[in-house]
């Protein structure tokens, strides 16, 4: 127990010695999330920056201002001169250019006073819009947007009365930003890289320096050994999790919605199959410069194809059935719906269940592959 003890001790007074282990375990990837969090993090909310050339300058054409003005989904600015306008939407500053012709009000006029069922002078009164041919998603949300308010306008003028109405019924949903995504998913590649790429470096250095053969000289069992190597990773990871969580919850707000508990489950089942793994990579590699490598080589897809940074829906439908078999996906995954979603283990026990299968399977590999000397 004692040996035990000691050497967990030693495991973790390597770790805090080691500039490169905190820069790269910790300090990385928090600067990752901040910078990742403060340009991406503000979610999926739109809003429309247009210009508005107001060449009437009526009470009619106010009027369409002002309905403008009350919907948040644009904002916009009021030029005098139309070929200005133009010119920042070509050159992308705006999204929009909304020209309220001359004679509009007169129009509107014409149509308020004509009889009912006539058109009077409709043709002149028009809105002219100007948008981006090379954004249609945000161009034909912002003509859209135009459209509603000349309608809202038109059965303001002619008293239409909407007989047939629309029940609407929310539903609050859960929302979620890209900060809320990212996170987890950071918690989630450093266990990977810690654990992959640090148990296969260290594991080969020790090798080549002969600290494995002194160990196995001595009464000091494998199991204690590995014992320690868990218990320090765990320490470290556990650490690390908490710092990332902090970091984001000071400075992003995320939060954890679902159990503690079940939290450290999956952040303990991440330590040990990625442990095993990087136990396999130390077996295989002869010295400690072909470990990073070999690390390197499994653990830099597995970080941009396992649902880190983005969702793995978007990617390509031949590579989902792969992707969904990596392990490094059913961490983040089971993570993400922890703490965004609250999920319990009778929703992850899928997640749960493949992440031990590549445990169990990686530990008898490692078991066979690895070498003292």
């Amino acid at each position: 127990m004692n040996a035990y003890i000691q050497l967990t001790l030693a495991q973790l007074r390597i770790f805090s010695r080691n500039r490169g282990v905190i820069f790269f375990s910790i300090l990385f990837p928090i600067l990752l999330m901040v910078s990742l969090g403060s340009f991406l993090g503000g979610g999926n909310g739109i809003s429309l920056n247009a210009a508005l050339v107001d060449e009437d300058r009526s009470a009619a054409s106010q009027q369409y201002i002002d309905t403008l003005s009350s919907l948040k989904i644009v904002t916009f600015d009021v030029l005098s001169e139309q070929p200005q306008a133009l010119e920042q939407l070509k050159k992308g500053d705006r999204q929009l250019v909304i020209v309220i012709p001359k004679n509009y009000g007169s129009a509107v006029e014409t149509l308020k006073n004509a009889p009912a069922g006539g058109s009077g002078n409709a043709a002149n009164a028009k809105i002219t819009v100007y948008y981006d041919e090379t954004n249609m998603t945000v161009s034909q949300m912002g003509l859209t947007v135009v459209d509603q308010v000349a309608d809202s306008i038109s059965k303001q003028l002619v008293q239409y009365k909407q007989l047939i109405t629309v029940d609407a019924k929310g539903i609050q949903a859960v929302k979620l930003k890209y900060i809320d995504f990212l996170v987890p998913g950071m918690v989630a590649m450093m266990i990977m890289s810690t654990n992959l790429n640090g148990v296969a470096g260290q594991i080969a250095a020790w090798r080549e320096r002969g600290i494995l053969r002194r160990m196995q000289s001595t009464t000091l069992k494998a199991s204690t050994f590995i014992s320690a190597q868990i218990t320090a990773r765990l320490v470290l990871n556990g650490i690390q999790a908490l710092i990332v969580l902090l970091v984001g919850y000071l400075f992003f707000g995320t939060q954890v919605n679902g159990s503690w508990l079940l939290l450290i489950l999956f952040v303990i089942l991440g330590t040990l199959t990625f442990m095993s793994i990087g136990f396999i990579i130390a077996g295989l590699a002869k010295t400690p410069e072909s470990a990073g490598p070999i690390a390197g080589f499994i653990s830099f897809p597995l970080m941009f194809l396992g649902g880190v940074f983005f969702p793995i829906k978007n990617m390509p439908e031949l590579l989902q059935p792969i992707v969904k078999l990596l392990p490094i996906t059913h961490l983040s995954t089971a993570l993400r719906q922890i703490m965004n979603v609250g999920s319990g283990l009778g929703t992850l026990w899928p997640e749960a269940a493949l992440l031990g299968g590549w445990m169990l399977v990686a530990f008898i590999v490692a078991s066979f592959s690895f070498k003292w000397e």
